[in-house]
């Protein structure tokens, strides 16, 4: 029985199909046809005649009616046997004229030998032939929605769809070739036959699948021929069962596209690496054949040895380069120089370089080779600490801010951070941009190198003597009374700058002899005030002041607590209440140790 199911599937119009295969046949409405020996005659009926004579186009036959009856002479082919008078003929009585044009005698009847013969074949063929039949045939003619293929002189319809397995591309190729097609549909009131190759190619391959798949084994060497190429791909047919040849499975060395390895309808013999059964997929491998040149690859690249290769691919990342075929390596971007900063790796290489590089890591598992360039170089950081021991004034261009410092590099590649805390010693730098800006030179001060973790630390405050060891002691001294300018109000007391960035703290409880809640309603930003310094604290870098005691006599401040707080009228303050030296959130700057 035929697969009703691929019958419903066929992508086509059949009124659309069935008007082009009636025109192709050259008949009239088949439904009208009646077969020969019938009682009466009439139109659209077959019937035998008798030539009667040859006259110019036309042959003259006897029908056994009162008028004769005309065939054009064009009916006879070059292979038929010319008319002759008295020949019997078999013809289709297709219309009953008053008059034929072109005769004299009035009331020929209309007849057709071509017509009749097909007619004949057409139900020769539907007695014969039924549904599942295997039938052979010569295309002959592409029309609308597939092929006609003449079956023992009948054209039968062979959706395009039906052509193969895969629709080719142009069906008009199949034109003149002799076929063979599974009978999918008979249309015995419209004289139509449906027939469909691709049934007959999928019949027959099941049963090879069947067998192939009976006697297929992992690591068999398989002939089979290249169906189809994708860009991940090529299909070989086995015999009965395309199996993908992936293109990574062509060859151990790099391939841009399959077609670069197979082409359609060669025969290939490559190796098979998975049989799925369930599903029945088939892994197939071309490079298998061959020894995996990572076998050995340890011993041919030792690690830290050297090698000449070929950049054959440049990504973000890094470049790929062929040591041989088969074998390729990775440069990471952070493998190509010691010194140069590198966006992307072709600001150094191109594909087709040949270059230098040493093997740093080997996968044998995962096959890669981790390679890199700059180690075919000096490292220049090796002998950093020899050109910039500590203390060493060095010149250099600001390449970057961040929140913490700035980096200056000291020459291509080298670069030293200078800390926002070594930038000033009085200042409070909250950032870098306060004192340098991006590309400016700078002079700066070594202040130790970390070789191994590749840092240098600069700085711009140790281009001259801390302030703290030896003017600030002796310019300023408890008891002193000095002005200074309100540069910040907090909730524990006020800022007041000295000198240069130079602060102190007057404590809320030193404001006045009143109890002050908030140190806003005694002063503000930028008032200039007098006040008396409490406490100079080099080792915290602190001041602190006293605008309550300005008119106090020495001796009464010397009666006060170390924390310079007020044994009368204020309470104690600790030690690390006494801001002086504090900036605008913070210290100054920080201290070591």
């Amino acid at each position: 029985m035929v697969n009703r199911n691929l019958i419903r599937g066929l992508d086509l119009n059949e009124q659309s199909w069935e008007a082009e295969l009636q025109e192709a046949l050259g008949e009239a409405d088949p439904t009208t046809w009646e077969a020969q020996g019938t009682a009466e005659l009439g139109q659209n009926k077959i019937t035998q005649g008798k030539i009667l004579r040859v006259e110019g186009d036309w042959v003259l036959v006897d029908v056994g009616y009162k008028s004769e009856g005309s065939i054009p002479l064009n009916e006879w082919g070059e292979e038929d046997e010319p008319p002759a008078v008295g020949q019997e003929v078999t013809v289709l009585i297709e219309e009953v004229d008053e008059s034929q044009p072109g005769m004299e005698e009035a009331g020929l009847i209309q007849l057709s030998k071509r017509k009749a013969e097909k007619i004949l074949i057409w139900e020769k063929v539907m007695k014969s032939l039924k549904e599942g039949d295997v039938v052979t045939g010569i295309a002959t003619r592409k029309i609308k929605g597939g092929l006609l293929v003449d079956v023992n002189g009948v054209n039968v319809f062979l959706p395009a769809s039906q052509v193969d397995i895969r629709r080719p591309a142009d069906i008009g190729d199949y034109i003149g070739r002799t076929i063979q097609c599974l009978v999918l549909k008979i249309d015995s009131d419209r004289r139509n036959i449906v027939v469909s190759r691709r049934a007959l190619i999928e019949s027959e391959r099941e049963v090879k699948q069947k067998a192939l798949l009976a006697e297929l084994q992992v690591g068999q060497l398989r002939k089979g021929v290249v169906k189809n190429i994708a860009e991940f791909g090529a299909f070989v047919d086995l015999g009965g069962l395309d199996g993908l040849l992936h293109i990574t499975d062509m060859s151990w060395g790099r391939i841009g596209h399959p077609s670069e390895m197979v082409q359609i309808d060669q025969e290939v013999e490559v190796m098979v690496l998975h049989i799925d059964l369930e599903k029945k997929k088939i892994a197939l491998g071309l490079k298998q054949k061959q020894p995996s040149p990572w076998e050995h690859v340890a011993d041919r690249y030792p690690v830290n040895s050297r090698h000449k290769g070929e950049v054959v691919n440049v990504m973000s990342y890094g470049a790929f380069v062929k040591l041989e075929e088969g074998i390729e390596g990775l440069v990471h971007i952070s493998e190509m120089s010691w010194t140069k900063r590198i966006s992307h790796p072709n600001e150094l290489v191109h594909i087709g370089d040949e270059i230098e590089v040493v093997v740093l890591g080997i996968n044998k598992e995962k096959q890669e080779i981790s390679l890199g360039m700059k180690q075919t170089q000096d490292n220049p950081w090796d002998k950093v600490a020899d050109r910039y021991p500590p203390g060493t004034m060095v010149t250099g261009t600001v390449r970057n801010l961040t929140n913490y410092g700035a980096f200056i590099e000291i020459e291509e590649g080298i670069d030293g951070l200078l800390h926002v805390s070594d930038m000033s010693w009085t200042r409070k730098i909250s950032h870098p941009s306060e004192m340098v800006e991006k590309g400016h030179k700078l002079e700066c001060r070594v202040i130790s190198v970390d070789q191994q973790r590749r840092r240098i630390a600069l700085g711009l405050k140790q281009l001259q003597d801390d302030p703290w060891a030896t003017d600030i002691p002796g310019k300023y001294q408890p008891g002193q009374v000095v002005k200074g300018n309100v540069t910040k109000l907090t909730n524990f007391g006020v800022f007041v700058g000295l000198e240069n960035g130079l602060e102190g703290l007057l404590h809320i409880s030193e404001l006045s002899d009143q109890k002050i809640e908030n140190p806003e309603d005694v002063v503000k930003v930028g008032d200039e005030i007098e006040v008396k310094i409490l406490r100079v604290d080099t080792d915290e870098r602190k001041i602190g002041l006293s605008r309550k005691r300005v008119d106090w006599a020495n001796e009464d401040l010397g009666e006060q607590p170390q924390d310079g707080a007020s044994t009368t009228t204020t309470p104690k303050m600790d030690a690390s209440e006494l801001k002086g030296g504090v900036g605008e959130s913070g210290p100054l700057f920080k201290t070591s140790g």
